[in-house]
């Protein structure tokens, strides 16, 4: 990796600063490090909660994170649908659904998958489905096949459900969050930095670590979260790898 031409940070939540409602040991400290030498902004492909609900967790948490530094999926993606000036059928949760309500009352154009949880049902999926056979487009706003539940187990993401939909519907979903270059490309220019000179820090080695660099960026692996032993196996290589956000070093 070369530390010498990073000049800001772009980083996981979930998974590299805690897991569960717990801060990895050391997180907090590091932040702060972190941030004393490099603008830093906190991506997250969470469409569980919103930008304001990740924010007040990460603070109870003791993290010095405010809102805008974090970027999450769902903003990203309802700046999307605002700027098309419609509306969307939704596969997300309740609390999710509701920061969408604001949009103007257009036709759906669009199809927006998430983790939707226990909304994840066949009447969803289906009324979904027949919205991209009458010409809509699928948006996924986050493509992950699993995350690190609270329970300290692998969970589904909204990855299989936008496979499944784009499979029955014969279309492509557009991806919104991460791994997509726009995502990170916004993410740099928020921070003024060039993707040549920024850093990924992430735990999943196909959104963090395969999508930063094929964005321009560097990206380094924490042995934290969703990480396995055989993600170093694949054919994806890391600038960097750390057992934890706390053990780096720029």
């Amino acid at each position: 990796m070369d530390s010498s031409s990073i000049k800001g940070i772009l980083c996981d939540i979930g998974g590299v600063l805690y897991v569960g409602d717990t801060p990895y040991p050391g997180a907090v400290e590091a932040i702060n490090r972190l941030k004393a030498s490099y603008p830093i902004r906190f991506l997250t492909n969470t469409t569980q909660k919103t930008g304001a609900q990740v924010v007040a967790n990460l603070q109870k948490m003791g993290f010095d994170i405010d809102a805008s530094e974090v970027i999450t999926a769902l903003d990203v993606t309802k700046s999307y649908l605002q700027q098309q000036h419609s509306k969307a059928v939704l596969l997300l949760t309740d609390a999710a659904t509701k920061f969408f309500d604001d949009l103007p009352e257009n036709p759906c154009r669009y199809v927006v998958v998430g983790d939707a949880q226990e909304n994840f049902t066949y009447q969803q999926l289906n009324a979904a489905f027949r919205t991209l056979m009458h010409g809509g487009v699928l948006l996924a706003a986050a493509n992950n096949r699993y995350f690190k539940d609270h329970d300290g187990e692998l969970s589904m993401d909204a990855g299989p459900f936008v496979s499944a939909l784009e499979y029955a519907s014969g279309k492509k979903a557009h991806i919104i969050g991460k791994p997509s270059h726009d995502f990170y490309h916004l993410a740099c220019a928020s921070i003024g930095v060039d993707p040549r000179n920024a850093v990924m820090i992430g735990d999943d080695i196909q959104s963090d670590i395969s999508g930063a660099q094929e964005a321009g960026l560097q990206a380094i692996l924490v042995r934290t979260g969703k990480f396995s032993p055989s993600d170093l196996d694949s054919s994806i290589v890391p600038d960097a790898v750390f057992d934890s956000l706390a053990d780096i070093v720029l």
